[in-house]
């Protein structure tokens, strides 16, 4: 799996809440948004498609935490530039003080587990080995990235993050091994 594809869903997720606070220091068009999340994602932006900004920035318009205004240009079409109504201060102040984390994918992968063990459904252990398998993929693609980025980059600290986090799923499902080995043998 590529690294893009581990934060896919996380960033639709967030992207509004993303681009209220690239708007809340200063008005901005679609693709002055777009480059500043390619700076700040580095090889993850790829993940995010380029019409999804123009998309998402609509739904704040509609939602009046943004508004528009037309922008003349000498030799180009106008453009639209967007900016941050009070509503969308407020959203942004409310996003950077929420100190929760999205849910943990090792929830549910455990409830596939006991479901999987409890119905006779699938052997845990396989199921595991199917996991780890999909991790190491991804974190190796995640290490190759992270290598990539130059010393300091702001995209290379989120693939430091990315790669952590593998490897700390990957030691959880170690766990998982040893119990499912421990328990098919009871």
């Amino acid at each position: 799996m590529p690294v893009q594809d581990q934060f896919q869903g996380y960033q639709l997720r967030v992207v509004q809440e993303v681009l209220l606070a690239l708007l809340a220091k200063d008005a901005s068009h679609g693709y002055q948004l777009r480059a500043r999340l390619q700076l700040a994602l580095g090889p993850l932006a790829e993940a995010l498609n380029a019409g999804q900004v123009y998309v998402t920035l609509g739904r704040l318009e509609k939602s009046g935490l943004a508004h528009s205004r037309r922008v003349g240009q000498a030799d180009r079409p106008d453009r639209k530039v967007y900016e941050l109504t009070p509503a969308g201060r407020e959203r942004v102040r409310e996003w950077l003080e929420d100190t929760s984390w999205p849910k943990p994918a090792p929830a549910e992968f455990h409830l596939k587990l006991v479901a999987a063990a409890a119905a006779g459904l699938a052997d845990p252990v396989r199921i595991v080995d199917g996991q780890r398998h999909a991790l190491l993929v991804a974190l190796a693609a995640a290490q190759r990235a992270a290598l990539a980025e130059p010393d300091g980059s702001v995209a290379g600290l989120l693939l430091e993050g990315v790669v952590l986090r593998l490897q700390a799923d990957l030691r959880w499902l170690e766990a998982c091994a040893r119990y499912w080995t421990t328990t098919k043998g009871r």
